[in-house]
C-alpha cells in the first residue's frame, strides 16, 4: 500500500515561504504595480520615451516578481492535493510526480529566499558585465567566449532579457573581451557575486603538443545608472572616438562610423560601444556605462580607505574566485563559498544558480572578530 507522507516537509517550505513573504511585503509590490500601470496608461507616456521605458522596465520587474510568489504559493498548495490524490489512488506516478515537484519548489523557494538578502543600494538595477580575457594566450581568449556563452545561457533559462553591446574578437579564436547588459529584476545583486578572476584548467585545443593548460579571464559586474546626470562627467575629462563596427574576422558589419569609444581622461577608463546602429544612441550608453564604472570606483576607493583605517589588508575578493577544471578531473569549484559540482558542462550551459546564490549567502555571512 502506497504512504506518500511529505507533511513535514511541504510545512518546513510553506514557513520559510511565510517568513519569506514578511521581508517581501507583497501588498507594497501590489501598490507599486498599480500605481506603475495607472503611469503606463497615461496617453502622454512615450512623449518622453526615456522616462517611459524606465516606468514600463519597472512595472514588468514587479510584475514578475509577484507573478513569481503567487505561483510558489498555489505550487505548494497543489502539491499536497497531489500527495493526496496519490496516496487515495495509490498511484506511484504520481507520488513521483509529488516528489519531483517537492524539490522543485526547494529550488524556487531558496532562489526566492536569496533574493531576500539583495538589500544593497543598486541590487534592483540591471546589470552590465564585462567579461576580458587575461593570461593565457589563445585559450584566455577561448575561456572568456566560454563564459559569455555560460553567463547568456544562464538568463536565457531565466528568460532574463539580454542585450550584447560590445564584443572584441580575438584574431585566433574567442573573444578579448565582451559587454552585455541583463535586463531583469535583481541582475546586479545577483551576478555581483560573480565578478572576479576565473581560472580554467585543461587539455589545450590550441596546443599541438596536448599540454595542459591554465587560462585567466576577468568579470566585472556593474549596476546600469537610470539616468546620465547621477554621476557627473565634464566633457573635458572624456575623449571620444567613433570608428566602423566589426564582426568576426574584421569583416565590416556597418558602413558608417556608428561605433563610439569613450575615454575617461583622469582614470583611464575604456568604454566601447558598437551594438546600436545610430552614433547617438552608442554614445548614450557608452557614457551611461562609464558613468557605472566611475561611481564603483569611486565607492571601491572608498572601501579601501575605510580597511586601511581599520587596519584590514586582506580583500574580501582574491585574484582567483573560482576554478573550472576539465583535466585531469572534472571539477567546478568556487574557492570563497567551498560550493563545488563535478560536472563542467552543466556549468558552462548555464547551470549557474547554485553558484550565485552560495556567493549571494557567503557575501552575507556574519563577519567573524
Amino acid at each position: 500500500m502506497l504512504e506518500l507522507d511529505l507533511s513535514s516537509d511541504i510545512q518546513a517550505l510553506r514557513s520559510t515561504f511565510f517568513d519569506i513573504l514578511s521581508v517581501v511585503d507583497v501588498e507594497a509590490v501590489r501598490a507599486d504595480i498599480t500605481r506603475l500601470s495607472e503611469h503606463a496608461g497615461a496617453p502622454d507616456l512615450w512623449d518622453d520615451p526615456a522616462a517611459a521605458q524606465k516606468v514600463t522596465s519597472a512595472l514588468s520587474h514587479r510584475q514578475s516578481e509577484l507573478a513569481r510568489i503567487e505561483s510558489i504559493d498555489r505550487r505548494l498548495d497543489d502539491l499536497e492535493v497531489l500527495v493526496g490524490l496519490a496516496n487515495e489512488m495509490e498511484d506511484d506516478e504520481a507520488a513521483e510526480e509529488a516528489r519531483r515537484e517537492l524539490v522543485s519548489l526547494e529550488g524556487a523557494i531558496g532562489q526566492l529566499e536569496v533574493q531576500t538578502l539583495l538589500d544593497g543600494e543598486y541590487d534592483a538595477r540591471p546589470a552590465v558585465v564585462t567579461i576580458r580575457a587575461g593570461a593565457g594566450g589563445v585559450d584566455a581568449a577561448d575561456f572568456a567566449e566560454m563564459l559569455l556563452r555560460m553567463y547568456l545561457r544562464w538568463a536565457e533559462q531565466h528568460k532574463y532579457s539580454v542585450t550584447v553591446m560590445d564584443t572584441s574578437y580575438a584574431e585566433e579564436a574567442g573573444i578579448k573581451s565582451a559587454t552585455f547588459e541583463v535586463d531583469a529584476p535583481y541582475a546586479f545583486g545577483t551576478l555581483s557575486v560573480e565578478a572576479g578572476t576565473h581560472r580554467l584548467v585543461r587539455m589545450s585545443p590550441f596546443n599541438s603538443a596536448g599540454k595542459r593548460q591554465t587560462s585567466f579571464a576577468a568579470v566585472e559586474v556593474i549596476p546600469l545608472m537610470e539616468e546620465a546626470q547621477e554621476v557627473d562627467i565634464p566633457e573635458t575629462d572624456m575623449r571620444v572616438d567613433v570608428f566602423r563596427s566589426s564582426g568576426p574576422g574584421g569583416q565590416s558589419v556597418n558602413t558608417t562610423d556608428s561605433a563610439v569609444r569613450i575615454t575617461h581622461l583622469p582614470t583611464g577608463l575604456v568604454v566601447s560601444m558598437q551594438n546600436e546602429k545610430s552614433q547617438i544612441q552608442n554614445r548614450a550608453a557608452a557614457l551611461r556605462v562609464l558613468q557605472a564604472r566611475l561611481l564603483l570606483l569611486q565607492k571601491e576607493q572608498e572601501a579601501a580607505t575605510k580597511k586601511e583605517l581599520a587596519g584590514t589588508i586582506t580583500a574580501s575578493w582574491g585574484d582567483q574566485m573560482r576554478s573550472y577544471v576539465l583535466a585531469p578531473y572534472q571539477m567546478v569549484k568556487d574557492l570563497r563559498t567551498e560550493h563545488e559540482v563535478n560536472n563542467p558542462s552543466a556549468v558552462f550551459d548555464g547551470d549557474l544558480d547554485g553558484f550565485i546564490s552560495a556567493g549571494i549567502r557567503w557575501r552575507k555571512r556574519p563577519v567573524e572578530e
